[in-house]
């Protein structure tokens, strides 16, 4: 996957970034915190702050131990909450540490390293949405619509 957008919902105006499959189509919105989104859109400007950030503090500790971040994996989603997993190569061997999506994601820019999701993951985020929608039709349907017509000329993309 790769970051399509990062941008406001335009229902909540909850920070929300879109990640894109690189050789297809689909979309998975994911919704972050304030700092975390603000970690996020740092990175993908290319901003260097005075002093290290947390995840720039993150990938600094996991350099000096001889790691590597090999990929980070959005990995489940229950009760409307996603999971993500860092997998991390260290000197002791592999390892897969939990982390929330969005720390994920702005260490994975820090880092370098891939995005990958879980096909269920994927699969249960339409069910979600396919469920939302019988509820409330019109602000999913909108957001719906909303994600799909996201151009890369309206907002810019940044490849992994």
């Amino acid at each position: 996957m790769n970051i399509k957008a990062y941008l406001p919902d335009p229902l909540t105006n909850m920070p929300v970034i879109v990640l894109r499959e690189i050789d297809g189509e689909r979309m998975l919105p994911i919704w972050v915190g304030i700092f975390e989104a603000n970690a996020i859109q740092l990175q993908m400007e290319g901003v260097q702050t005075p002093r290290p950030m947390t995840h720039d503090l993150l990938k600094t500790v996991i350099d000096e131990l001889g790691g590597h971040l090999e990929r980070i994996v959005v990995c489940d989603l229950r009760d409307n909450t996603f999971y993500a997993a860092l997998h991390v190569l260290s000197p002791s061997g592999p390892r897969v540490v939990d982390a929330r999506p969005s720390d994920a994601i702005a260490l994975a820019l820090r880092t370098g390293a891939r995005i990958f999701v879980e096909e269920a993951v994927i699969q249960s985020a339409r069910t979600f949405e396919t469920s939302q929608t019988s509820r409330n039709s019109m602000d999913v349907g909108r957001l719906q619509k909303w994600l799909e017509n996201l151009s890369d000329d309206d907002l810019g993309k940044y490849k992994m």
